[in-house]
């Protein structure tokens, strides 16, 4: 396999944050962009920039709210799906599938769930035990493929910078958490942690309260490899420096390198 960096970027706000994407784009160079948040109906969603800045993208967007977008550098992404199977009935744009650069790429926006209990929390499980079946349908399918996007779970208290706070968030709640694990379970590698078993790494930082300054995050935004694409996981991080820009969306991007020789066991 050459070279590969698959990153994904919750924007929040594709229009208002344009400038800082394209900022990022042309820093980073990831070859594989997933977004989440979009807020910006299809007609509104800045086609002409990206494709400008060497991207091909397709997208998924829905006015004010949600929204999801998959770019992939110098090529066009070939869609696969709209939405996730047995979820017809929504009307969120959450869920996303291309292939570019020989990868299954399944770009997601996991609902918040908020507040809990209720019926925001019983659409979150329901998503998620959705997105479960599907993922074992994918890591099945034997094709390379990653699970990217913002899946508004902390996996566990090392995720966060202090849980007592959060304790009734739905990003923690025992539910959550199991079917975050669940997914695990069938064989996902979850990038960032399986490169960095111990330390403490964030991918959002709240708006209020000076979050960011106290680096009071969370991390909420995963890139989860199936068998084919974990023995090439060379590097994992996040682009930290972009939550630190003017007008930044409260989330950074997260990437991961994909490199030609296999990791040793």
């Amino acid at each position: 396999m050459k070279t590969l960096k698959i990153a994904t970027f919750n924007i929040n706000g594709i229009r208002s944050r344009l400038p800082a994407l394209l900022a990022w784009l042309q820093r980073e160079q990831p070859d594989v962009a997933c977004l989440q948040e979009l807020k910006a109906a299809d007609q509104q969603f800045p086609r002409q920039d990206i494709e400008a800045a060497g991207y091909g993208c397709i997208y998924m967007g829905q006015p004010a709210w949600n929204g999801v977008a998959i770019l992939a550098r110098g090529s066009e992404p070939l869609e696969v799906r709209r939405g996730l199977p047995g979820m017809q009935d929504d009307t969120h744009s959450r869920y996303l599938e291309a292939a570019a650069h020989g990868v299954l790429v399944g770009c997601l926006y996991l609902p918040n769930g908020n507040p809990q209990p209720g019926p925001k929390f019983d659409y979150k499980l329901r998503w998620f035990e959705c997105l479960i079946k599907h993922a074992q349908a994918l890591y099945d399918s034997g094709h390379p493929t990653v699970l990217a996007g913002d899946f508004n779970v902390v996996p566990t208290d090392l995720d966060i910078y202090d849980p007592r706070s959060w304790l009734k968030d739905a990003l923690l709640q025992p539910q959550s958490r199991a079917c975050f694990e669940q997914l695990l379970a069938q064989g996902w590698t979850d990038a960032i942690r399986d490169l960095y078993p111990e330390e403490r790494i964030y991918t959002f930082w709240d708006y209020f309260r000076n979050h960011w300054a106290r680096n009071a995050g969370l991390r909420i935004d995963h890139l989860l490899l199936n068998r084919e694409l974990a023995p090439y996981l060379k590097r994992a991080g996040v682009d930290a420096w972009v939550r630190n820009e003017a007008k930044a969306s409260d989330h950074a991007p997260v990437w991961v390198e994909l490199g030609g020789r296999r990791r040793r066991s």
